[in-house]
């Protein structure tokens, strides 16, 4: 076994490749030429087995392999004592709602250009947006209702603290941090990408490294935000952008 492991050259294999690099058969057979003069296609498919089978190649498609990636991080955001606040109150007027709270603060870490400002973002079930825009005002809260364009550029970007009221879509990928409810990268990501004119601050180049950064970072469930962007009727349009960041484009 100690002879058969030296004679795949693992640690030269991984200093040549670059993660994620596509990797073909005549590459491969290039490698291990440099070790030996004549390899046997046979020698060549046993260690490509060997490879895939010890996690050290990922087999991509027929003839196309690559670097496993290292494990991924999953993605948890950091949920502030406002936030926490936030949703005591929310939840303390409406219990029985389902919503779901976030920052567009989380997607700095994703960003060239750090912007200045940041929006609360307040998802609630679609019948009670308005209940929850009044109670909110009631307490002093600089609370937007669904703004246009209009009311994001003239108002909206220049409140201190906006909080911002949008309808929740139906089985969105949500779940609960530290008592928040919250969206998942996954949603934040689909949303971004829904709403241009909300998060027109990410759009762009922009938008392109926020999802090549994720998906470099994080453990993503491609199916899962292929499910939501669905239920936004940005199927297509999504799978190709998440294919362009993966792909290098």
């Amino acid at each position: 076994m100690e002879i058969a492991n030296k004679s795949l050259h693992i640690n030269a294999l991984k200093n040549s490749f670059d993660e994620g690099q596509k990797i073909t058969v005549s590459d491969i057979i290039e490698f291990y030429g440099q070790f030996e003069e004549r390899v046997k296609r046979s020698t060549i498919d046993w260690r490509l087995y060997k490879l895939t089978q010890e996690g050290i190649l990922h087999r991509q498609s027929r003839g196309v392999y690559s670097l496993s990636e290292k494990k991924k991080k999953t993605y948890t955001p950091e949920i502030t004592r406002s936030l926490k606040v936030l949703a005591g109150k929310i939840h303390n007027q409406f219990p029985y709602i389902e919503t779901c709270l976030w920052t567009t603060k989380w997607l700095n870490e994703f960003m060239l250009h750090q912007p200045g400002r940041f929006y609360t973002i307040l998802e609630v079930e679609r019948d009670a947006t308005e209940s929850v825009f009044y109670a909110l005002n009631d307490l002093g809260k600089e609370v937007f209702l669904n703004p246009s364009q209009d009311i994001i550029s003239k108002y909206v970007s220049h409140s201190k603290s906006p909080i911002i009221i949008i309808p929740l879509i139906t089985e969105a990928p949500i779940h609960k941090i530290n008592k928040v409810t919250t969206c998942s990268l996954e949603k934040m990501l689909v949303d971004i990408y829904c709403d241009p004119e909300l998060f027109s601050t990410f759009q762009g180049a922009e938008l392109k490294r926020i999802y090549q950064a994720a998906f470099d970072r994080y453990d993503i469930n491609k199916a899962k935000m292929l499910r939501y962007a669905d239920r936004r009727t940005k199927k297509t349009e999504v799978e190709l952008l998440i294919n362009q960041q993966r792909n290098g484009s």
